[in-house]
Order: structure tokens, then C-alpha cells, then sequence
């Protein structure tokens, strides 16, 4: 007999192809990056950034992102996003076919200035381009806009964010044409009554649909409590990295918080451990953050049945040394 699965409760999104990478100095080669990705949908991962397409110059760890493109859009059921900087990453997205387009924009009009060049004034003009851009492509190739909303939690020099400015920003940025809004934790400075506040007054402007998910990091040890936080206020997507990469909460770790409290996943946690030891050796000298991981499983805990695995890991003598 087939074992049948729960349907899915909360999407995890996987963040360290985009946020882990960016954040070292290694190239992973396109062999390696593709295991990755192989591996993560082996394990039952839907959803995953595969990386920012930013110019070649300014992030050299984001090279050769069209083969792990069109490696990840043949894996059946994976959801890929793409990262943009601008109107011009979106037309290289748009070329590689990703599913979803994330353009980063700032809560804050001085870090805006300060991480994008663009004032708020010229960030909503670059959603609306992008947008309209969109707008012309065939509707079954067409791909969704996402508006990560960066430092929505405030920032560690300056202190928390005005929700209601928040929330406001959440309402214009939907009506310049972003069909839902990440928020996110970028400077790690949330805690979960914040999450829980935030979320509702961001769904109190523009619903529950267009707000479904939630970047959150680990900078002082709060991540799971706020990913519990916004999954009891009702999110249904949480952005993590695999080893915890890039400072974000810790893939193997929200997934099993997730299962234990009987939140239905679709990832098989022996699976995504061993996608975890598989990155690891394309990683030497990088130390994955995580408590899953090293306890190990306690006994009694059932990790729902593993999907079909497309593609093997290779063996460590083929990582690079």
C-alpha cells in the first residue's frame, strides 16, 4: 500500500541558495548548486529562491544561476523564485522562465537610498514597470511578483518600524502592481508580539492573501519563536535556509518544530538532514548553524514518507576540495 500525505499547512521556502550563498565568499559550481536543489526536492521541498539575478559584477557567487534555472523548472512540483534588483533582473528572470519574481524594497526610504540607490518614490515606479512588463507575457507563462518588504521589523540602530507606515507602504506597493508582500526581518530585530501585530495590521490593508509569508532570521536566537509566532497568526509561508545560511532560521530545525506540533510540512526531515550532509561538502570551512541536525530525531517521531528522489547526491570525492 502507497502511503498518502496530509495536505500541506505551511510552505517552507528555501532561502540559502539566495540569502546563504550571497553571504560567502565560495562560487558553488553549477554541478553543486544543482545537487542542492536536486537533494531539497528529494526531500518534498516545494518552494525554493534559487538565487539573486543581480548584475554578474556585483555578486559573483550568483554566476551561472540559467543551468540551476532550468535544473530546478524540471523538477515536477517545485515552485522556483527568482531574486531582482531592478526592471532589468526582471527581464532576465522573465528569460529563464522562474515561476516568481522578488524584488527587494526597503521599509526604510534612507536604507532604500542606502542598499538600492532608489528613493520610495522610484522603487514604486519600478514595481509598476515590472508589473506591466509581466502583464505582457502570456498568461500560462506568466510569473507572480513578490515585494519583499526588507527591515519591516525595524532596524538595530534606528529601532522597530512604524507598523502603520508598514502596513500603509504594504497597501501602495499592492496597488503599483506586487501581487503579495514578504515580510521581512532583515536586520533580525523582531520578536513574536511584533510578528503577530505586524502581520494583522498588514493584512487589515490588503488581505490575507496578498501578505502569505514571512523572511525571518535567527540574529538573537528568536527565529523559531517568531516563525511559531506568525504560523499561529496565520501565515502559511516561512522562509528559512538550509544550515541556518545566511543568518536565517534554520531549514531542518523550523521543520521539525512545524511537524512536532502537527503542521503538516510535505518534507521528509531524514531526507533534508541528508541534503544537509550532501551541501556540506560543497562547503568546506562553512559551519551550518542547527540543533535538529546534531540531537538527531527522538524516538517515536514520524517524518512523513519521502518523495521520490530525482536525482542522486553525489559523493563527497566529487565535491571540490
Amino acid at each position: 500500500m502507497t502511503a498518502t500525505r496530509s495536505p500541506v499547512g505551511v510552505v517552507v521556502s528555501e532561502a540559502g541558495l539566495c540569502d546563504g550563498l550571497q553571504s560567502l565568499r565560495q562560487r558553488l559550481p553549477a554541478a553543486a548548486r544543482q545537487a542542492w536543489i536536486a537533494a531539497e526536492a528529494a526531500a518534498g521541498l516545494r518552494d525554493i529562491e534559487i538565487g539573486s539575478l543581480a548584475a554578474f559584477g556585483v555578486l559573483p557567487q550568483m554566476a551561472d544561476l540559467s543551468e540551476a534555472v532550468a535544473h530546478a523548472l524540471a523538477l515536477p512540483g517545485l515552485r522556483v523564485a527568482a531574486r531582482v534588483p531592478n526592471f532589468m533582473g526582471a527581464e532576465r528572470a522573465l528569460a529563464t522562465g522562474v515561476h516568481r519574481i522578488a524584488l527587494p524594497v526597503f521599509a526604510d526610504e534612507a536604507h532604500s537610498l542606502r542598499h538600492m540607490n532608489r528613493t520610495h518614490a522610484q522603487m514604486l515606479r519600478e514595481v509598476r514597470r515590472i508589473a506591466q512588463r509581466i502583464d505582457a507575457v502570456p498568461r500560462q507563462a506568466r510569473p507572480r511578483l513578490q515585494v519583499r518588504l526588507e527591515m519591516a521589523f525595524g532596524c538595530a540602530l534606528t529601532g522597530p518600524a512604524d507598523e502603520a507606515a508598514i502596513a500603509g507602504l504594504a497597501e501602495t506597493l499592492t496597488a503599483a502592481g506586487a501581487e503579495d508582500i514578504v515580510l521581512c526581518d532583515t536586520a533580525g530585530c523582531a520578536d513574536p508580539r511584533q510578528v503577530r501585530r505586524l502581520t494583522q495590521a498588514v493584512w487589515l490593508a490588503i488581505g490575507v492573501q496578498r501578505a502569505p509569508g514571512i523572511h525571518l532570521l535567527n540574529t538573537r536566537g528568536l527565529g523559531l519563536a517568531n516563525a511559531l509566532a506568525a504560523v499561529e497568526a496565520g501565515m502559511t509561508v516561512i522562509h528559512a535556509s538550509l544550515g541556518g545560511l545566511g543568518g536565517n532560521v534554520v531549514t531542518e530545525d523550523l521543520v521539525f518544530m512545524l511537524e512536532s506540533i502537527g503542521i503538516h510540512t510535505g518534507i521528509d526531515l531524514d531526507a533534508l538532514i541528508a541534503a544537509r550532509t550532501c551541501v556540506a561538502q560543497y562547503l568546506p570551512g562553512v559551519v551550518l548553524q542547527g540543533c535538529t541536525p546534531v540531537a538527531g530525531l527522538p524516538a517515536g517521531f514520524r517524518a512523513p514518507p519521502p518523495a521520490s528522489v530525482t536525482k542522486p547526491c553525489p559523493m563527497a570525492s566529487e565535491a571540490p576540495k
